[in-house]
């Protein structure tokens, strides 16, 4: 890290604040809260520069509520202007930390997400199984409770082994301790800005570890959830036992004993929403069934005005490019049907068509 830098002033520079209220803003131009805070911008961001500078920052409570999509899950959401302040934090710590993340954690990153990992997995196969002609075998792990379990002063440690300014680590503090959960010091909340960044900060532990500890050349993580590849089923038991003792002792966490086992690669694998086989993906149908619900409640938000069809539109060609690189023709025949049935004056089949054409080059 470059000592020379004076990363709190960066910090809390207006220029930083108003790039980071610009990211804050995406998408979100239509919200209620958002509008209010843009009204009067200017005021609003010298007072948060003021409120960081003289350490009198103090974050609104987060507003919870469950959805079941299609598993149920606790939402955390953080006030409009924690939400700026979160940008702020990440727009200048995040580029550190990002230099020594290795190649293969594909979560939140620019240039990475599920596609790529995917992708990846698809390359790994191929070369430790030589091109499907010898068996091979896959260790799928999943991290047990995961957010809850985050344990905020082994967090800090890690990131003071790279950031030494005390105010920056102050507002982490700050940020991580406006989460209540039953446990004290544990837990980040789902759908925080930072929490999504300080996941894979806690995490690069581990990715050393299998990487230059255990030497795994076939090693792929997307936040808590990551695969091995290998040709030797004991290896991977081995590893296994290795990665659960790790996680304990250094990072307070352990492996799911019902989600993380070994399987024949040839068998196929669930991956990020795909059901991976050699030849060929599926799409899972708990997908569609749960981008159908996201596609009602847009149309919901849309109909009050809560959104605006850039929005709408932004979601169906994700969510398109995602779809096109499964083989289910079937269940994307059947989203396409749902999306004209929703928005029938809204998204024409010409601009359908050319979403289509465009996700397939995604």
């Amino acid at each position: 890290m470059p000592t020379h830098r004076n990363l709190w002033r960066e910090l809390c520079s207006y220029e930083n604040l108003e790039l980071a209220f610009k990211k804050a803003r995406k998408h979100k131009t239509l919200k209620r809260d958002v509008a209010e805070f843009e009204k009067n911008l200017e005021e609003n961001l010298l007072q948060i520069r003021v409120d960081l500078l003289f350490n009198s920052y103090k974050p609104m409570p987060l507003e919870t509520f469950i959805i079941r999509d299609p598993k149920t899950r606790k939402i955390s959401k953080s006030d409009f202007r924690d939400r700026v302040v979160h940008h702020a934090l990440c727009n200048i710590i995040e580029p550190i930390f990002e230099k020594s993340f290795i190649y293969d954690s594909f979560a939140n990153r620019f240039g990475k997400g599920t596609l790529k990992a995917v992708e990846r997995f698809d390359c790994f196969k191929r070369k430790v199984s030589k091109n499907n002609t010898r068996k091979s075998f896959v260790f799928k792990a999943d991290i047990r409770h995961y957010f809850d379990a985050v344990d905020h002063n082994t967090l800090v440690s890690i990131i003071k082994n790279k950031i030494k300014d005390k105010r920056i680590i102050w507002l982490i503090k700050t940020i991580l301790c406006n989460h209540r959960t039953k446990e004290k010091d544990k837990g980040m909340p789902l759908g925080n800005l930072t929490s999504q960044f300080f996941a894979n900060v806690y995490l690069d532990e581990l990715d050393y570890f299998v990487k230059h500890k255990l030497k795994a050349d076939f090693y792929i993580r997307y936040v808590d959830d990551f695969v091995i590849l290998h040709t030797n089923k004991n290896k991977l038991e081995v590893w296994k036992t290795e990665i659960n003792s790790f996680l304990g002792e250094s990072l307070k966490l352990e492996l799911h004993p019902e989600k993380s086992k070994i399987n024949e690669l040839n068998k196929g694998v669930c991956f990020l929403g795909f059901r991976v086989f050699y030849h060929h993906r599926l799409l899972k149908k708990s997908n569609l069934q749960s981008m159908q619900r996201k596609l009602a409640s847009l149309k919901e938000n849309f109909e009050n005005g809560k959104t605006d069809y850039d929005e709408v539109y932004s979601s169906i060609q994700g969510w398109l490019a995602y779809a096109t690189h499964g083989n289910s023709h079937n269940l994307k025949k059947k989203y396409l049907k749902n999306i004209e049935t929703l928005f029938p004056n809204n998204i024409s089949s010409i601009e359908l068509d050319r979403l289509i054409k465009i996700a397939k080059t995604c």
